[in-house]
């Protein structure tokens, strides 16, 4: 059985993922920090549902907390699906916005990225497979305001995920990105309401974690194994 470690395994969307990826058959690591009661509940539903899964608890933003876990982890075995999910949101006008408003959607989600991807790799590449997807968002492709510090993270992520893409082709690991627009739950839901979303979304309406979520486990799938180094969006058609 293969393992799959999905990062902000606590949030509606990470919880999402990581059904849809042990309902594909994958042992699921459920990653939780601030959160942690929430990775262990989806965990529980996932037990109760049949399939296999377990919690995983540090700082991505911590690099040796981060490289301390992982390295239990891997005493398992390699993990061979990534799901790089962990991120926040410091927004605030850039003219307004403090060091630590801008640092911190970077150091969670860009250098996040860095920590949680670096030591599995090795390991994953010694099994010539694995699948490692990162979730962005439509901020990262076109910008909005008040998010220049979690643009910034999501953009770097892009071109992180297209270099990284290249290094690892040869091994036959895949390296995708997810860049998803309004999708329902409750950041979404704080900010928007039903008819703002219409406005916005050609479609008229928010997406859904699942939604998500499937082309999450599409993309940690046998099937996708000649797509890589892609940024792809599930928006609605907003852009």
């Amino acid at each position: 059985m293969k393992r799959a470690l999905v990062t902000g395994g606590s949030g509606d969307l990470g919880q999402a993922i990581c059904r849809q990826l042990a309902n594909d058959g994958l042992h699921v690591i459920a990653h939780g920090c601030r959160h942690p009661e929430q990775a262990e509940a989806v965990v529980a539903a996932i037990h109760a549902a049949g399939g296999s899964a377990e919690t995983a608890v540090f700082d991505v933003a911590d690099a040796t907390q981060t490289r301390r876990v992982l390295t239990h982890l891997l005493e398992a075995g390699p993990i061979q699906v990534l799901v790089n999910n962990a991120g926040v949101h410091a927004d605030a006008p850039m003219a307004g916005m403090t060091v630590e408003q801008w640092r911190l959607p970077i150091e969670v989600g860009l250098h996040g990225f860095f920590n949680v991807t670096q030591p599995l790799l090795l390991p994953m590449i010694s099994t010539r497979w694995g699948r490692i997807i990162t979730i962005s968002s439509l901020t990262g492709v076109i910008g909005n305001r008040g998010q220049t510090n979690y643009a910034a993270a999501k953009a770097g992520l892009h071109g992180a995920t297209r270099a990284l893409a290249l290094e690892l082709a040869s091994r036959g690991i895949t390296v995708n990105a997810i860049a998803p627009g309004l999708i329902a739950g409750g950041d979404t839901a704080a900010v928007f309401d039903a008819d703002a979303i219409k406005r916005m979304v050609p479609m008229k309406r928010a997406g859904t974690p699942e939604e998500v979520a499937a082309l999450a486990g599409f993309l940690a799938s046998e099937s996708t194994a000649y797509l890589t180094g892609q940024i792809i969006n599930i928006n609605g058609g907003m852009a």
